[in-house]
């Protein structure tokens, strides 16, 4: 079985990958921390990355191919991803919907709780947090749309939405694993 879990960043994807992995014994992969990594070896954040990323289609490239090959040569795993549904059609495509300020509240207190996540800028507010997040979005769906014609965050584009806004951790495991074992 092969999981794909989508969502705006705060919704709980890598939270939830972890979770699932260890409950239904799957390997895990995330196509942010990837991305992240990459941001960090070229000494840019993530947003700076996706700067780059609306012209120049390789920052993506690399991300995209693994996920494919991925899905060409293993089974049974849970990996998070903007376009993981798109490259892994074959898979449970999981969406995790989060209110926007909620998103920005999670992001904000995991940086401050993280100072060696240099792969997010410092926010200053849950306030400039919200505003990056937004812009973030618009950005990836602009850079999606103009590379693969493809909106990542339109939920018609996954078989199972849940909104995580107000549910704690295990509720949004309880209810993906309902639905993935049914």
């Amino acid at each position: 079985m092969i999981i794909t879990l989508g969502g705006l960043p705060g919704a709980g994807k890598s939270t939830i990958k972890n979770l699932l992995a260890e409950e239904l014994g799957l390997k895990k992969y995330s196509m942010g921390d990837m991305r992240g990594e990459m941001a960090k070896s070229r000494g840019l954040t993530i947003d700076e990355l996706n700067d780059i990323g609306l012209n120049d289609a390789s920052t993506d490239h690399e991300v995209d191919a693994f996920q494919k090959t991925l899905g060409e040569t293993q089974d049974d795993f849970v990996i998070d991803g903007a376009m993981s549904w798109y490259f892994l059609p074959q898979s449970k495509k999981i969406y995790l919907a989060v209110d926007p300020k909620v998103a920005a509240e999670r992001i904000f207190a995991d940086r401050q709780n993280n100072p060696n996540r240099t792969d997010e800028p410092e926010y200053a507010s849950v306030e400039a947090t919200e505003q990056a997040l937004t812009a973030r979005a618009a950005q990836n769906d602009a850079r999606y749309k103009k590379w693969y014609g493809a909106e990542y965050l339109n939920p018609k584009n996954y078989d199972f939405v849940i909104d995580t806004t107000h549910l704690s951790t295990d509720e949004v495991l309880q209810k993906i694993l309902q639905y993935v074992q049914a």
